[in-house]
């Protein structure tokens, strides 16, 4: 069964890396395109991710750096691996091709300057996260114990996501910045995140936070890190089935996707430990769930929602 998954964290490792790492077959990669083609992955986003350690006034050459990877190493070397630059590219992909497309977690590169995101929305960014964990010019994130919601700015931001047919993910943000981005996104998407009923974890979504979202149209994608899944020991991938579970019984069975966080963790579920694994997840699914919602739930939901189709 297809996957489409929201989040990864390959362009990172590929940047820090200088060129020693081949996307193609990396060990070091979970992401890398021998997995994805061996666990069904028929999408995988690929999110520019800058370190906080980076000073201010490097961010945007590193993020740069990053979509540089991204054209070189992904697509110019995979000619199997097929850039997603509008929504109606997902339609296009033929057997054998994987898409790749482009997302910003969290907007530390552009400063406050919104002429850097339209630069990075030419380039192919569709998604856009406004923090990662920490706060900066648009937003408080999950981890900055002010917890404030939105600027200025980042209103701008989720305006400019909204003309340009741009996600606004609320993954990492503080719980008043996805209240904030609710109400103001015409494109609300949680890439990587949970159920906190289940795991309480400042990275996970509220049961009103989830059915605020499945309202308003959006999509939660479920993470495989197991912190956001479990609060201690081992994850399973029942662990894992139960937040998709709880989701739906909050109303979003049209409404979850996947979103896996590989090569931006260093602890796994069992049996789910890199792309190549994942259809071990859809396996698991089918024992609890109709075969057309765990269609929908592997990519379906989401192609079904996407901007310039669904909303």
């Amino acid at each position: 069964m297809n996957i489409i998954d929201l989040h990864c964290d390959a362009l990172m490792k590929l940047q820090e890396a200088k060129g020693r790492l081949r996307f193609a077959d990396a060990p070091e990669l979970q992401t890398n395109k021998t997995r994805l083609h061996k666990g069904k992955v028929k999408v995988q986003c690929f999110a520019i991710f800058i370190e906080p350690e980076i000073k201010g006034d490097q961010k945007f050459q590193v993020a740069l750096e990053q979509i540089d990877y991204f054209y070189k190493e992904v697509l110019e070397k995979n000619p199997d691996m097929v850039h997603i630059k509008e929504w109606s590219d997902f339609d296009r992909l033929k057997i054998g091709q994987i898409g790749a497309m482009l997302t910003l977690e969290g907007v530390d590169a552009i400063g406050n300057d919104l002429t850097k995101l339209h630069i990075l929305y030419r380039l192919g960014v569709r998604s856009v996260g406004l923090t990662w964990n920490n706060a900066n010019l648009a937003a408080d994130g999950a981890g900055e114990p002010r917890g404030a919601g939105l600027t200025l700015f980042g209103k701008e931001i989720v305006e400019f996501n909204n003309q340009h047919q741009i996600l606004t993910d609320v993954s990492h943000l503080s719980d008043k910045g996805i209240w904030e981005v609710i109400e103001l996104a015409k494109y609300p998407i949680a890439s990587h995140s949970n159920a906190r009923a289940l795991c309480h974890h400042p990275r996970n979504l509220t049961d009103e936070q989830a059915r605020a979202m499945f309202a308003k149209g959006g999509l939660i994608h479920v993470v495989y890190h197991p912190p956001f899944i479990k609060e201690s020991g081992e994850a399973t991938i029942a662990d894992l089935v139960n937040h998709i579970d709880h989701f739906c019984s909050l109303g979003g069975v049209k409404q979850i996707g996947l979103g896996s966080d590989f090569d931006g963790i260093s602890t796994f579920v069992t049996n789910l430990e890199d792309a190549s694994k994942s259809q071990n997840l859809i396996n698991e699914l089918l024992k609890h769930f109709k075969e057309e919602e765990v269609r929908g739930f592997a990519s379906q939901n989401f192609l079904d929602l996407r901007p310039g189709v669904g909303r």
